[in-house]
Protein backbone atom coordinates (compact mmCIF):
# COMPACT_ATOMS: atom_id res chain seq x y z
CA UNK A 1 0.00 0.00 0.00
CA UNK A 2 1.16 3.78 -1.24
CA UNK A 3 1.69 5.90 1.83
CA UNK A 4 -0.91 8.77 1.73
CA UNK A 5 -0.52 11.41 0.22
CA UNK A 6 -0.93 15.18 0.64
CA UNK A 7 -1.63 17.93 -1.35
CA UNK A 8 -1.28 21.50 -0.53
CA UNK A 9 -3.65 23.87 -1.76
CA UNK A 10 -4.59 24.89 -5.34
CA UNK A 11 -6.51 27.55 -7.18
CA UNK A 12 -9.55 26.37 -8.93
CA UNK A 13 -11.81 27.44 -11.65
CA UNK A 14 -15.23 27.88 -10.89
CA UNK A 15 -18.12 25.95 -12.97
CA UNK A 16 -15.54 23.05 -14.06
CA UNK A 17 -17.35 20.90 -12.78
CA UNK A 18 -19.69 20.50 -15.80
CA UNK A 19 -17.01 18.91 -18.21
CA UNK A 20 -15.63 16.28 -16.02
CA UNK A 21 -18.26 13.95 -16.58
CA UNK A 22 -18.11 13.85 -19.91
CA UNK A 23 -14.03 13.96 -20.06
CA UNK A 24 -13.75 11.18 -17.39
CA UNK A 25 -16.23 9.09 -19.60
CA UNK A 26 -14.14 9.52 -22.74
CA UNK A 27 -10.86 9.01 -21.39
CA UNK A 28 -11.96 5.83 -20.80
CA UNK A 29 -11.80 4.46 -23.84
CA UNK A 30 -8.78 7.02 -24.76
CA UNK A 31 -11.15 9.05 -27.40
CA UNK A 32 -9.81 12.43 -26.13
CA UNK A 33 -10.24 14.99 -29.45
CA UNK A 34 -7.58 15.68 -31.72
CA UNK A 35 -7.02 19.65 -31.47
CA UNK A 36 -4.59 19.77 -34.80
CA UNK A 37 -6.75 19.46 -37.60
CA UNK A 38 -5.55 21.29 -40.46
CA UNK A 39 -2.37 20.29 -42.42
CA UNK A 40 1.01 21.43 -41.30
CA UNK A 41 1.97 24.14 -43.65
CA UNK A 42 5.50 24.98 -43.93
CA UNK A 43 4.49 28.61 -44.60
CA UNK A 44 1.64 29.01 -42.29
CA UNK A 45 3.35 30.11 -39.04
CA UNK A 46 2.97 31.04 -35.25
CA UNK A 47 5.10 33.22 -33.50
CA UNK A 48 6.01 31.61 -29.69
CA UNK A 49 5.96 35.06 -28.43
CA UNK A 50 8.01 35.68 -24.82
CA UNK A 51 10.53 33.05 -25.47
CA UNK A 52 14.19 34.71 -26.12
CA UNK A 53 15.80 34.96 -22.68
CA UNK A 54 16.04 38.58 -21.31
CA UNK A 55 20.48 38.31 -21.50
CA UNK A 56 20.64 37.30 -24.98
CA UNK A 57 21.19 40.71 -25.88
CA UNK A 58 23.49 42.31 -28.88
CA UNK A 59 25.51 43.78 -26.32
CA UNK A 60 26.55 40.20 -25.04
CA UNK A 61 26.36 38.41 -28.69
CA UNK A 62 29.81 36.94 -29.53
CA UNK A 63 28.14 35.52 -32.91
CA UNK A 64 26.25 32.28 -34.25
CA UNK A 65 26.64 29.00 -33.26
CA UNK A 66 27.84 26.01 -35.56
CA UNK A 67 25.54 24.42 -36.90
CA UNK A 68 26.53 21.15 -35.84
CA UNK A 69 26.22 21.98 -32.00
CA UNK A 70 24.23 19.48 -30.28
CA UNK A 71 20.97 20.70 -29.12
CA UNK A 72 19.98 18.01 -26.89
CA UNK A 73 17.28 16.50 -24.50
CA UNK A 74 15.28 20.00 -25.70
CA UNK A 75 11.57 19.68 -24.00
CA UNK A 76 8.32 20.31 -26.16
CA UNK A 77 5.57 21.75 -23.69
CA UNK A 78 2.82 20.81 -24.81
CA UNK A 79 -0.65 22.42 -23.31
CA UNK A 80 -4.40 21.06 -22.73
CA UNK A 81 -7.48 21.81 -24.55
CA UNK A 82 -9.71 24.63 -22.37
CA UNK A 83 -12.33 21.79 -21.46
CA UNK A 84 -9.56 19.84 -20.22
CA UNK A 85 -7.78 22.23 -18.35
CA UNK A 86 -11.77 23.37 -17.08
CA UNK A 87 -11.73 19.38 -15.78
CA UNK A 88 -8.43 19.19 -14.11
CA UNK A 89 -9.40 22.03 -12.13
CA UNK A 90 -12.44 20.65 -10.95
CA UNK A 91 -10.68 17.53 -10.17
CA UNK A 92 -7.75 18.99 -8.37
CA UNK A 93 -10.67 20.26 -5.93
CA UNK A 94 -12.43 16.75 -5.70
CA UNK A 95 -9.05 15.34 -4.27
CA UNK A 96 -9.55 17.81 -1.79
CA UNK A 97 -12.81 17.59 -1.01
CA UNK A 98 -13.63 15.00 2.03
CA UNK A 99 -17.36 14.65 1.05
CA UNK A 100 -16.09 13.88 -3.01
CA UNK A 101 -15.29 10.32 -4.28
CA UNK A 102 -12.45 12.00 -5.70
CA UNK A 103 -11.00 12.67 -2.55
CA UNK A 104 -7.52 11.57 -2.19
CA UNK A 105 -8.04 9.59 -5.26
CA UNK A 106 -4.66 10.31 -7.00
CA UNK A 107 -3.42 9.72 -10.60
CA UNK A 108 -0.94 7.50 -12.01
CA UNK A 109 1.23 9.19 -14.91
CA UNK A 110 -0.11 7.16 -17.63
CA UNK A 111 -3.90 8.27 -15.76
CA UNK A 112 -3.17 12.12 -16.14
CA UNK A 113 -1.62 11.54 -19.67
CA UNK A 114 -4.91 9.29 -21.02
CA UNK A 115 -7.20 11.91 -19.02
CA UNK A 116 -5.79 15.60 -19.76
CA UNK A 117 -2.73 15.31 -22.43
CA UNK A 118 -3.10 15.40 -26.23
CA UNK A 119 -4.63 13.02 -28.40
CA UNK A 120 -2.77 9.73 -29.53
CA UNK A 121 -3.14 11.48 -32.87
CA UNK A 122 -1.61 15.14 -31.97
CA UNK A 123 0.79 12.94 -30.57
CA UNK A 124 1.64 11.37 -33.72
CA UNK A 125 1.45 14.26 -35.78
CA UNK A 126 4.06 16.71 -33.53
CA UNK A 127 6.36 13.70 -33.69
CA UNK A 128 6.23 12.75 -36.81
CA UNK A 129 6.77 16.78 -38.11
CA UNK A 130 9.61 16.55 -35.70
CA UNK A 131 11.20 14.16 -37.19
CA UNK A 132 10.98 15.46 -40.54
CA UNK A 133 12.52 18.34 -39.36
CA UNK A 134 15.22 16.28 -38.87
CA UNK A 135 15.03 15.48 -34.28
CA UNK A 136 15.56 12.40 -32.77
CA UNK A 137 12.67 11.82 -30.78
CA UNK A 138 13.77 10.58 -26.67
CA UNK A 139 10.16 10.06 -25.29
CA UNK A 140 7.05 11.20 -24.38
CA UNK A 141 6.33 12.18 -20.90
CA UNK A 142 3.81 9.55 -19.30
CA UNK A 143 1.73 12.65 -18.58
CA UNK A 144 1.90 13.88 -21.72
CA UNK A 145 2.91 17.41 -20.61
CA UNK A 146 6.49 17.69 -23.07
CA UNK A 147 7.95 15.57 -25.73
CA UNK A 148 11.91 15.45 -25.42
CA UNK A 149 13.99 15.31 -28.62
CA UNK A 150 17.11 16.37 -29.65
CA UNK A 151 19.23 17.92 -32.69
CA UNK A 152 21.32 20.50 -33.90
CA UNK A 153 21.47 24.29 -33.72
CA UNK A 154 21.11 23.97 -37.65
CA UNK A 155 18.10 21.83 -37.11
CA UNK A 156 17.02 24.04 -34.79
CA UNK A 157 17.35 26.96 -37.18
CA UNK A 158 15.41 25.01 -39.55
CA UNK A 159 12.68 24.37 -37.65
CA UNK A 160 11.62 26.51 -35.42
CA UNK A 161 13.41 29.85 -37.35
CA UNK A 162 15.60 30.88 -34.86
CA UNK A 163 19.38 31.23 -34.92
CA UNK A 164 21.59 29.84 -31.71
CA UNK A 165 23.89 32.55 -31.17
CA UNK A 166 26.70 32.89 -27.86
CA UNK A 167 26.47 35.48 -25.26
CA UNK A 168 29.36 36.39 -22.95
CA UNK A 169 27.63 37.73 -19.86
CA UNK A 170 29.68 38.66 -16.58
CA UNK A 171 32.61 36.22 -17.63
CA UNK A 172 30.64 32.99 -18.22
CA UNK A 173 29.59 31.96 -21.99
CA UNK A 174 26.27 30.66 -22.81
CA UNK A 175 24.07 29.29 -25.84
CA UNK A 176 20.46 30.92 -26.33
CA UNK A 177 18.00 31.49 -29.19
CA UNK A 178 18.28 35.11 -30.61
CA UNK A 179 14.80 35.72 -31.67
CA UNK A 180 11.39 34.20 -30.57
CA UNK A 181 10.78 31.02 -32.55
CA UNK A 182 7.85 29.76 -34.22
CA UNK A 183 5.97 26.53 -35.42
CA UNK A 184 3.65 26.06 -37.96
CA UNK A 185 0.45 27.29 -36.63
CA UNK A 186 -1.18 24.05 -37.56
CA UNK A 187 0.67 22.89 -33.88
CA UNK A 188 -0.40 26.18 -31.90
CA UNK A 189 -3.58 24.48 -30.78
CA UNK A 190 -0.95 21.57 -28.97
CA UNK A 191 1.98 23.10 -28.58
CA UNK A 192 3.16 25.80 -25.92
CA UNK A 193 6.68 26.30 -26.77
CA UNK A 194 10.23 25.07 -25.88
CA UNK A 195 10.63 24.66 -22.05
CA UNK A 196 14.69 26.49 -23.06
CA UNK A 197 16.88 26.83 -25.82
CA UNK A 198 19.14 28.40 -23.78
CA UNK A 199 21.72 27.29 -21.02
CA UNK A 200 21.46 29.92 -19.01
CA UNK A 201 21.14 28.26 -15.64
CA UNK A 202 19.04 27.92 -12.98
CA UNK A 203 20.40 29.38 -9.91
CA UNK A 204 20.82 27.24 -6.74
CA UNK A 205 18.85 28.85 -3.63
CA UNK A 206 21.74 28.68 -1.20
CA UNK A 207 25.34 30.07 -0.66
CA UNK A 208 28.50 28.93 0.98
CA UNK A 209 29.15 30.91 4.21
CA UNK A 210 32.20 28.87 5.16
CA UNK A 211 33.91 25.88 6.21
CA UNK A 212 33.12 24.71 10.22
CA UNK A 213 33.59 21.91 12.48
CA UNK A 214 32.02 20.64 15.59
CA UNK A 215 32.42 21.94 18.98
CA UNK A 216 34.74 19.09 21.00
CA UNK A 217 33.15 20.76 24.11
CA UNK A 218 29.27 20.66 23.23
CA UNK A 219 29.20 18.45 20.76
CA UNK A 220 25.60 16.90 18.54
CA UNK A 221 24.66 15.74 22.57
CA UNK A 222 23.21 19.39 23.05
CA UNK A 223 20.65 20.13 21.02
CA UNK A 224 19.79 23.51 22.17
CA UNK A 225 23.26 24.98 22.07
CA UNK A 226 23.92 26.20 18.05
CA UNK A 227 27.14 23.81 17.05
CA UNK A 228 28.76 26.54 15.92
CA UNK A 229 29.05 30.33 15.45
CA UNK A 230 31.00 32.72 13.05
CA UNK A 231 31.46 36.22 12.06
CA UNK A 232 29.06 37.62 9.89
CA UNK A 233 30.24 41.25 9.11
CA UNK A 234 29.91 44.09 11.09
CA UNK A 235 27.15 46.68 12.45
CA UNK A 236 26.84 50.07 12.47
CA UNK A 237 30.08 50.43 14.81
CA UNK A 238 32.09 48.49 12.97
CA UNK A 239 31.88 45.74 15.84
CA UNK A 240 31.89 42.10 14.77
CA UNK A 241 28.14 40.28 13.96
CA UNK A 242 28.23 36.80 15.33
CA UNK A 243 25.90 34.55 13.41
CA UNK A 244 24.50 30.99 14.59
CA UNK A 245 24.75 27.96 12.25
CA UNK A 246 22.17 25.49 12.87
CA UNK A 247 22.82 21.96 13.39
CA UNK A 248 19.85 19.02 12.38
CA UNK A 249 18.80 18.95 16.94
CA UNK A 250 18.92 23.01 16.46
CA UNK A 251 16.49 23.24 13.68
CA UNK A 252 14.55 20.40 15.46
CA UNK A 253 14.09 22.39 18.46
CA UNK A 254 13.16 25.28 17.07
CA UNK A 255 10.69 23.86 14.86
CA UNK A 256 9.34 21.66 17.77
CA UNK A 257 10.02 18.99 15.07
CA UNK A 258 11.31 17.12 18.45
CA UNK A 259 8.00 16.39 19.52
CA UNK A 260 6.69 14.24 16.47
CA UNK A 261 9.84 12.30 16.59
CA UNK A 262 9.74 11.36 20.74
CA UNK A 263 5.62 11.08 20.33
CA UNK A 264 4.08 7.33 20.91
CA UNK A 265 4.01 6.86 17.24
CA UNK A 266 6.43 8.71 15.71
CA UNK A 267 6.43 11.01 12.50
CA UNK A 268 9.99 10.79 11.25
CA UNK A 269 9.30 9.89 7.79
CA UNK A 270 9.94 6.32 8.41
CA UNK A 271 7.79 4.78 5.37
CA UNK A 272 8.26 8.09 3.07
CA UNK A 273 10.22 8.82 0.40
CA UNK A 274 11.00 12.03 -0.23
CA UNK A 275 12.78 13.24 -4.03
CA UNK A 276 15.32 15.76 -4.45
CA UNK A 277 15.87 17.83 -8.00
CA UNK A 278 19.68 17.63 -8.67
CA UNK A 279 22.01 17.78 -11.54
CA UNK A 280 25.23 16.95 -9.91
CA UNK A 281 26.13 13.41 -8.86
CA UNK A 282 27.34 13.37 -4.67
CA UNK A 283 29.67 11.39 -3.02
CA UNK A 284 27.50 9.32 -1.14
CA UNK A 285 29.90 8.83 1.97
CA UNK A 286 29.38 12.98 2.64
CA UNK A 287 25.65 12.10 3.90
CA UNK A 288 26.77 9.63 5.64
CA UNK A 289 29.38 11.55 7.61
CA UNK A 290 26.60 14.57 8.07
CA UNK A 291 24.40 11.46 9.90
CA UNK A 292 27.23 10.08 12.12
CA UNK A 293 29.06 14.15 12.48
CA UNK A 294 25.05 15.33 14.47
CA UNK A 295 23.81 12.17 15.49
CA UNK A 296 21.83 11.18 13.27
CA UNK A 297 20.92 7.36 12.54
CA UNK A 298 23.17 5.68 9.74
CA UNK A 299 21.14 5.17 6.87
CA UNK A 300 19.90 1.68 6.20
CA UNK A 301 20.29 -0.05 2.53
CA UNK A 302 18.41 1.25 0.02
CA UNK A 303 17.75 4.28 2.28
CA UNK A 304 19.55 7.24 0.37
CA UNK A 305 19.34 6.39 -3.56
CA UNK A 306 21.05 8.19 -6.28
CA UNK A 307 19.09 7.93 -10.02
CA UNK A 308 20.90 9.01 -12.67
CA UNK A 309 18.42 10.27 -15.07
CA UNK A 310 20.49 9.69 -18.67
CA UNK A 311 23.95 10.44 -18.71
CA UNK A 312 26.02 10.96 -15.52
CA UNK A 313 27.16 14.81 -14.65
CA UNK A 314 28.99 13.03 -12.28
CA UNK A 315 30.12 15.42 -9.47
CA UNK A 316 30.26 18.95 -10.82
CA UNK A 317 32.63 21.33 -8.46
CA UNK A 318 30.03 24.04 -7.03
CA UNK A 319 26.43 22.18 -7.89
CA UNK A 320 27.69 19.30 -5.94
CA UNK A 321 27.31 21.43 -2.64
CA UNK A 322 23.71 22.19 -3.56
CA UNK A 323 23.27 18.16 -4.26
CA UNK A 324 24.56 17.12 -0.52
CA UNK A 325 22.92 20.20 1.21
CA UNK A 326 19.24 19.07 0.12
CA UNK A 327 19.75 15.69 0.09
CA UNK A 328 21.42 15.96 3.71
CA UNK A 329 19.31 18.29 5.17
CA UNK A 330 15.90 16.39 4.28
CA UNK A 331 16.96 13.67 5.79
CA UNK A 332 17.89 15.70 9.01
CA UNK A 333 14.31 16.72 9.44
CA UNK A 334 12.64 13.23 8.53
CA UNK A 335 15.30 11.35 9.74
CA UNK A 336 13.70 8.04 9.16
CA UNK A 337 12.74 8.62 5.24
CA UNK A 338 14.34 7.45 2.03
CA UNK A 339 15.76 10.10 0.20
CA UNK A 340 16.03 9.74 -3.45
CA UNK A 341 18.10 12.23 -5.28
CA UNK A 342 17.74 12.31 -8.95
CA UNK A 343 20.66 13.55 -11.27
CA UNK A 344 20.23 15.30 -14.87
CA UNK A 345 22.87 16.49 -16.61
CA UNK A 346 21.93 19.78 -18.34
CA UNK A 347 23.09 20.48 -21.92
CA UNK A 348 22.96 22.95 -24.02
CA UNK A 349 19.16 23.72 -24.14
CA UNK A 350 17.79 22.25 -20.96
CA UNK A 351 18.40 22.51 -16.91
CA UNK A 352 19.51 19.90 -15.83
CA UNK A 353 17.06 20.18 -12.94
CA UNK A 354 14.11 20.68 -15.25
CA UNK A 355 15.01 17.24 -16.67
CA UNK A 356 15.31 15.92 -12.81
CA UNK A 357 11.96 17.55 -12.14
CA UNK A 358 10.02 15.77 -14.94
CA UNK A 359 11.49 12.54 -14.39
CA UNK A 360 10.22 12.61 -10.58
CA UNK A 361 6.40 13.01 -11.64
CA UNK A 362 6.57 11.62 -14.52
CA UNK A 363 7.46 8.25 -12.74
CA UNK A 364 5.54 9.04 -9.49
CA UNK A 365 9.00 8.40 -7.42
CA UNK A 366 8.01 9.69 -4.38
CA UNK A 367 4.75 11.50 -2.38
CA UNK A 368 7.36 14.66 -1.60
CA UNK A 369 9.68 16.26 -3.19
CA UNK A 370 12.14 19.09 -3.21
CA UNK A 371 13.60 21.68 -5.16
CA UNK A 372 15.92 24.59 -4.49
CA UNK A 373 16.73 25.99 -7.74
CA UNK A 374 15.33 29.22 -8.78
CA UNK A 375 14.79 31.32 -12.13
CA UNK A 376 12.96 34.58 -12.33
CA UNK A 377 9.32 34.28 -14.41
CA UNK A 378 10.92 36.51 -17.57
CA UNK A 379 14.44 34.06 -17.40
CA UNK A 380 11.86 31.26 -17.79
CA UNK A 381 9.86 32.83 -20.54
CA UNK A 382 6.62 32.36 -21.88
CA UNK A 383 7.12 28.22 -22.40
CA UNK A 384 9.02 27.74 -19.28
CA UNK A 385 6.65 29.14 -17.11
CA UNK A 386 4.20 26.79 -18.80
CA UNK A 387 6.10 23.97 -18.53
CA UNK A 388 6.45 24.43 -14.62
CA UNK A 389 3.01 24.74 -14.18
CA UNK A 390 1.78 22.29 -16.55
CA UNK A 391 4.42 19.28 -14.12
CA UNK A 392 3.42 20.71 -10.66
CA UNK A 393 0.01 20.41 -11.91
CA UNK A 394 0.31 17.03 -12.41
CA UNK A 395 2.34 16.76 -9.56
CA UNK A 396 -0.66 17.86 -7.48
CA UNK A 397 -2.99 15.72 -9.43
CA UNK A 398 -0.77 12.44 -8.22
CA UNK A 399 -0.74 13.78 -5.17
CA UNK A 400 2.98 14.73 -4.61
CA UNK A 401 3.76 17.31 -2.49
CA UNK A 402 6.15 19.92 -4.68
CA UNK A 403 8.33 22.00 -2.02
CA UNK A 404 10.18 24.69 -3.77
CA UNK A 405 12.93 27.45 -2.14
CA UNK A 406 11.26 31.17 -2.81
CA UNK A 407 14.89 32.49 -2.77
CA UNK A 408 15.75 35.16 -0.47
CA UNK A 409 15.90 38.24 -2.95
CA UNK A 410 12.23 38.85 -2.14
CA UNK A 411 10.49 40.73 -5.20
CA UNK A 412 13.89 40.60 -6.75
CA UNK A 413 14.22 37.32 -8.30
CA UNK A 414 15.85 38.37 -11.71
CA UNK A 415 18.86 39.54 -9.22
CA UNK A 416 20.82 36.67 -7.73
CA UNK A 417 23.15 38.13 -5.31
CA UNK A 418 26.11 35.88 -3.76
CA UNK A 419 28.08 38.40 -2.22
CA UNK A 420 28.17 40.00 1.32
CA UNK A 421 27.78 43.36 0.21
CA UNK A 422 24.64 44.87 -0.21
CA UNK A 423 23.53 45.59 -4.29
CA UNK A 424 20.93 47.31 -5.82
CA UNK A 425 18.43 45.59 -7.85
CA UNK A 426 19.05 46.34 -11.65
CA UNK A 427 16.29 43.83 -13.35
CA UNK A 428 13.20 45.11 -11.61
CA UNK A 429 10.30 43.09 -10.23
CA UNK A 430 9.96 39.48 -10.49
CA UNK A 431 9.36 36.44 -8.20
CA UNK A 432 11.45 32.92 -8.82
CA UNK A 433 8.85 31.12 -11.28
CA UNK A 434 9.51 27.48 -9.80
CA UNK A 435 8.14 28.98 -6.47
CA UNK A 436 4.78 30.99 -8.10
CA UNK A 437 2.42 28.44 -9.52
CA UNK A 438 -0.54 27.45 -7.61
CA UNK A 439 0.23 23.77 -6.96
CA UNK A 440 3.60 24.21 -5.15
CA UNK A 441 4.39 25.29 -1.79
CA UNK A 442 7.04 28.37 -1.81
CA UNK A 443 9.00 27.57 1.27
CA UNK A 444 11.22 30.59 2.77
CA UNK A 445 10.64 33.77 4.73
CA UNK A 446 12.18 32.62 7.73
CA UNK A 447 13.88 35.26 10.18
CA UNK A 448 17.08 33.42 9.77
CA UNK A 449 19.69 35.96 8.51
CA UNK A 450 20.29 34.37 5.12
CA UNK A 451 21.97 37.94 3.53
CA UNK A 452 24.37 38.90 5.55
Amino acid sequence: MQPQRKLFASFFVAGAIVFVIALFAGAQTNVIPSRITQAIDPASRTALRGNTHPLAQAQFDRGAAPASLPMTRMLLALKRGTQQEAALEALLEQQQDGSSPNFHHWLTPQDFGRQFGPSDQDIQTITLWLQSQGFQIDRVSNGRTAIEFSGTAGEVQSAFHTTIHQYLVNGKYHWANSTDPSIPAALAPVVAGIDSLNNFPKEAMSRVAGVFRRSTQTGAAEPISPEFNFTCGTNSAGQPITCYALSPYDFANIYNVVGLWNAASPIDGTGNTIAIVGRSNINPQDVSDFRSLFGLPAYQANQLNVIVNGPDPGVIPGEEVEADLDTEWSGAVAKGATIDLVVSQSTETTDGADLSAMYIVDNNLAAVMSESFGECEPDLGAAGNTFVNNVWQQAAAQGISVFVAAGDNGSSGCDFFQGSVPEAAKRGLAVNGLASTPYNVAVGGTDFNDLF
